[in-house]
């Protein structure tokens, strides 16, 4: 976890200054265009991935799918089921065709929901959402936010022991990292 958080530091500092916090965060418009693309995101992501290759390492990943609660908030903020399905999904996702490039990819997301807990509260001050009305994705695992990344720290340290391993759990955060943010940020490409 260490090699992952050092590693990819610099992508997560890039994407945090790219995304601009507080505008998308504070405005209700442009807070749900961020949720729509994270959707699509963490759908193509999610139907990509194996889970063999997650739960293998970390058995509740199927708890951690984020796609159920940005729905939940995309509703929340008017999109019907219908709108929802038809949004685009991302076509450049991250490689991870082994359990240390799946948790490498799967370290982003799991991040994302350490930083939404910090969101959070500009969400709720700002518009009113809150874990219950939409800000699920962001309040996600609620109080168990802490034990859960521990426990996906854990799952990361007990996969990934030999150096090629964790090689290749840092590349495919730092893909992840990059991926995500074209896809937030460059509207242009999409």
């Amino acid at each position: 976890m260490a090699e992952l958080r050092a590693a990819s530091w610099p992508c997560h500092q890039r994407l945090e200054r790219r995304i601009n916090v507080g505008a998308r965060f504070t405005d209700r418009s442009r807070y749900r265009v961020h949720l729509q693309k994270m959707w699509g995101f963490c759908t193509a992501f999610e139907r990509a991935l194996d889970p063999a290759l997650v739960t293998t390492a970390l058995r509740d990943y199927g708890d951690r799918r984020k796609v159920p609660a940005l729905t939940r908030d995309l509703i929340e903020l008017g999109c019907s089921p219908e709108e929802i399905a038809l949004l685009p999904v991302c076509e450049r996702l991250p490689a991870c065709d082994d359990t240390a490039a799946a948790l490498g990819c799967v370290y982003v997301f799991e991040g994302a929901t350490l930083g939404g807990r910090s969101l959070l509260p500009l969400v709720a001050s700002s518009m009113g959402f809150d874990a219950l009305r939409g800000a699920a994705f962001l309040a996600s695992y609620g109080e168990n936010v802490t034990a859960m990344w521990r426990e996906f720290g854990a799952a990361v340290e007990n996969a990934c022991t030999r150096t090629e391993e964790r090689a290749r759990a840092v590349s495919a955060a730092i893909e992840t990292f990059e991926c995500l943010g074209d896809w937030l940020c460059e509207t242009a490409a999409h």
